[in-house]
């Protein structure tokens, strides 16, 4: 009978030990509870988002000290660049030489750098292009038969042919506005023309002449010469007669380029690595530089007069850009890590 005596006694232990924690408890969640209801938390104001707030206020939380406030008044609002007043849009197509797998081909691409296409496919040099009025047809410089003749291709880049055989190392043909005749420079012989097929090749010019181009109506040419000592801008009749020069410059470039209304010319000069684009009247007044840094080259006049492409080395490598003849509105419209360069506008 002494075992079961000792049992129970040790579960009232247990069970009174029990009671006194639940107790305790007790009085300490009636303590919290009590201290509660005696100190109620103050209540914060619900915060009223930043971007509703004026410009001082925004200031004085982020930064600790208020600004002055900004007032947009006509005297320090800052001015706009200045814009060309012509059509901003660019049209028509731009031919141009790029550097592809260590060999110059033809590209061409839209005016707006869009739906660029590789024309040739040559295991040798081709470049100086330029694009018939009509759009349709390439005319080019290539050594693929070791020396430098002229070819043409059609825009999509069929219907290749061959337009000159060994009359010397040319370069730079352009088809004239009629379609008539083909200009181009015979190296080191002057400036030469045939029609578009390549019969009837023969000089108009016998000096070193080189890089010409037709003036819009076609009754005259551009083109660069050492004739008179040092490389300037010469225009003349379309037949090579009256010759007369609209430059005197330091270190003149080659290709130049018309407006369209025929009034002006656009040309590169510039000791090298740092040459600019100028325009000109033919008369040789009005001397305007539209560049400043970068070695741009090559400019040619879009169609409709609002533009101009060159090549430019002014992002670290040779790329084709456009500007408007004011100087405003540079705009690169290729991104390659290879060269391009020498571009031709044409519709």
């Amino acid at each position: 009978m002494s075992t079961p005596r000792k049992l129970l006694t040790t579960f009232d232990k247990i069970l009174l030990v029990g009671i006194i924690l639940g107790i305790m408890g007790i009085c300490v969640l009636t303590g919290v509870f009590y201290f509660i209801w005696v100190n109620p938390p103050s209540v914060r104001p619900e915060p009223t988002p930043l971007f509703n707030q004026p410009l001082e206020t925004i200031t004085a939380v982020v930064l600790g000290t208020p600004m002055p406030t900004l007032s947009l008044t006509p005297e320090n609002v800052p001015s706009p660049l200045p814009t060309y007043a012509g059509n901003g849009s660019q049209t028509g197509k731009i031919v141009f030489t790029c550097f592809v797998k260590q060999i110059d081909q033809i590209c061409i691409m839209n005016a707006d750098g869009s739906n660029r296409k590789q024309v040739t496919d040559a295991e040798a040099t081709a470049f100086y292009a330029s694009i018939a009025p009509d759009g349709q047809t390439i005319y080019f410089s290539s050594r693929r038969t070791g020396k430098f003749e002229l070819y043409s291709i059609n825009a999509s880049g069929r219907d290749f042919k061959r337009l000159t055989r060994n009359i010397g190392s040319l370069y730079a043909p352009e088809l004239s506005p009629n379609g008539n005749l083909i200009v181009f420079t015979n190296d080191g012989n002057g400036l030469w023309v045939m029609k578009p097929d390549g019969s009837n090749p023969h000089a108009i010019t016998f000096s070193d002449d080189i890089d010409p181009t037709w003036s819009p109506d076609g009754s005259m040419i551009a083109f660069a010469s050492s004739r008179t000592g040092t490389r300037q801008l010469f225009v003349m009749n379309a037949d090579g007669s009256n010759i007369r020069q609209v430059t005197d410059l330091k270190d003149m470039g080659g290709r130049s380029s018309w407006s369209p209304d025929g009034t002006k010319l656009a040309f590169y000069a510039g000791p090298a690595g740092d040459h600019d684009l100028y325009i000109i009247n033919v008369d040789g007044t009005n001397l305007v530089q539209i560049t400043d840094g970068g070695d741009n080259l090559g400019p040619s006049w879009s169609p409709d007069g609002n533009w101009i492409a060159f090549a430019s080395f002014r992002d670290g490598n040779n790329e084709i850009y456009i500007i408007h003849p004011d100087g405003t509105g540079v705009t690169r419209l290729t991104s390659d890590p290879i060269s391009d360069w020498q571009p031709r506008w044409g519709r």
